[in-house]
C-alpha cells in the first residue's frame, strides 16, 4: 500500500435546517464582520437575507458581494477585493455554487496577502494567514466546500487556474439538503454531472490513495443511484441529501487525488466556446472512459460493483461509459461537440489546449494533445 498523508480541515455539518446554525457557528469562529459572498441568484432567493439574520442574532455584521458569474475570473475578483477591504472583515462565509465557493476563497487570497490572483496559481503561494471562511454549498456539484483550491479564470487569457493552499480550506461547511430545491433543473443535471464525474476520475488517476479511494467510492455509489431520483422528483429532500453529500465525499477525493483527462478536455471547451462545465464534462466523460479502459478497467468494474443495479459480464469501461451516458441522458445534457456549437476545424486548438491543462497529467493513461485530439474527434462524431 502507498503512504499518504490525510488531515481533513474541515468540519462537516450535514441535515435539513443546519443552516440554522450558521450564526452560532460564526460565532464559535470569532466572526464579527464578516464578508458574505453569494451569486445574484441566492441574494434574489432570499438566502442571504436569511443568513444576515441568522448572523445578526449572534453579534456577527454581515455584508454581502455578488458581483460575479458562474466563471469567476480574476477582474471579479479584483473587484470582490476592493470592495471588502475598506470594510474591516475578520472572515468570508461562500454561499452558492462553486463559484461562490471560489470567489470566496480567491478574494481571501488578495486580502490576506496581496498582489494579483495570478502570484497564488499551484499550491502553498498564501503569502500570510488567510481569514477563516464558513462555505454553504447551494448546489451538489464542484464539492468546492471540501477543497483548499479555488478555480479561477485568467481575466485576459481565459486560462484556468487552479489556485491552492491549506489556508483556502473552509473550517466549517454547512451541507442543508433544503438550500438544494430551489435551484434551477438544469442546474441540478450539470452540477450533479460534474460530481458524478468526480467520483469517478478520482477513482482511477495515479494521485489516488487509499483514503481518496473510500471517498471516490462512498461517493459514486451515492450519487450513481440517486441522481436520476433528483432529476425526477426535485422534491425528494432524501435524494438531495444523497447528491449533496456525494459531491462533498467527491469533492474531498479531489483534494486528495487530483483529477483526469475528463477536465483537462472540458476547460479549453469553456474557455473558447463558454460551454458551462458540467456540460463540457458530460461531453468528454464517457470518451475518456472508454480511453482509458485499457489500463484502468479493473478499477472501473469496482466502480461498478457499486451501482444500484451492476450491469452483467462485459467489458467494464464499456459497461460504464454506457451508465454514464444513460445518466447524461436523464439530465438532459447534449451528446456531441457539433450539437453544442463547436466547430470541426476548432478540434486540433483544443486539443493543444487540453494537453498543458493541469489535470491530465493524472490521468491514469498517458495524455498529450494527441489523445486529446482523438477524444474530442469521438465527440464529435456523437
Amino acid at each position: 500500500m502507498e503512504p499518504f498523508d490525510f488531515q481533513s480541515r474541515t468540519r462537516l455539518i450535514f441535515g435539513e435546517g443546519s443552516l440554522e446554525r450558521l450564526g452560532a457557528l460564526a460565532s464559535e469562529l470569532g466572526f464579527r464582520r464578516t464578508l458574505i459572498v453569494a451569486d445574484k441568484g441566492i441574494v434574489a432567493c432570499g438566502y442571504v437575507e436569511t443568513a444576515t439574520k441568522l448572523l445578526a442574532n449572534a453579534g456577527t455584521t454581515a455584508f454581502t458581494f455578488h458581483e460575479f458569474d458562474s466563471n469567476p475570473n480574476t477582474t471579479m475578483i479584483e473587484a470582490g477585493r476592493e470592495f471588502a477591504e475598506p470594510l474591516g472583515i475578520d472572515s468570508l462565509i461562500g454561499f452558492g455554487g462553486g463559484s461562490s465557493m471560489d470567489t470566496a476563497k480567491a478574494i481571501n487570497f488578495l486580502m490576506t496577502g496581496g498582489g494579483a490572483m495570478q502570484n497564488y496559481q499551484g499550491y502553498g503561494k498564501a503569502r500570510a494567514p488567510m481569514l477563516p471562511m464558513i462555505g454553504v454549498p447551494t448546489t451538489a456539484g464542484t464539492g468546492s466546500e471540501a477543497q483548499s483550491y479555488a478555480l479561477i479564470s485568467n481575466g485576459e487569457t481565459n486560462e484556468k487556474m487552479a489556485c491552492g493552499d491549506p489556508g483556502a480550506a473552509f473550517k466549517v461547511a454547512i451541507l442543508d439538503p433544503l438550500l438544494t430545491v430551489s435551484q434551477p433543473a438544469n442546474v441540478t443535471a450539470t452540477a450533479g454531472f460534474d460530481a458524478v464525474s468526480h467520483a469517478v476520475e478520482t477513482y482511477v488517476t495515479t494521485e489516488r490513495n487509499a483514503v481518496s479511494e473510500v471517498f471516490s467510492l462512498e461517493a459514486w455509489h451515492l450519487l450513481e443511484a440517486n441522481y436520476e431520483r433528483v432529476i425526477r422528483q426535485p422534491d425528494d429532500i432524501e435524494a438531495r441529501g444523497a447528491v449533496q453529500l456525494g459531491a462533498y465525499w467527491a469533492g474531498l477525493a479531489i483534494e486528495n487525488s487530483m483529477l483526469g483527462a475528463t477536465h483537462a478536455c472540458a476547460n479549453p471547451l469553456t474557455a473558447n466556446y463558454d460551454i458551462e462545465h458540467g456540460v463540457a464534462i458530460g461531453l468528454m466523460l464517457p470518451h475518456v472512459v472508454r480511453w482509458n479502459g485499457a489500463v484502468a478497467g479493473e478499477r472501473y468494474r469496482r466502480l461498478l460493483e457499486h451501482c444500484a443495479m451492476p450491469p452483467g459480464p462485459g467489458d467494464p469501461a464499456e459497461a460504464l461509459a454506457r451508465r454514464l451516458e444513460e445518466l447524461r441522458g436523464l439530465g438532459g445534457l447534449p451528446r456531441g461537440l457539433k450539437a453544442a456549437g463547436v466547430p470541426e476545424a476548432g478540434l486540433e486548438r483544443l486539443a493543444d489546449e487540453a494537453s498543458t491543462q493541469w489535470t491530465g497529467q493524472f490521468n491514469p493513461r498517458p495524455f498529450s494533445a494527441s489523445a486529446a485530439l482523438t477524444l474530442y474527434r469521438r465527440a464529435y462524431e456523437m
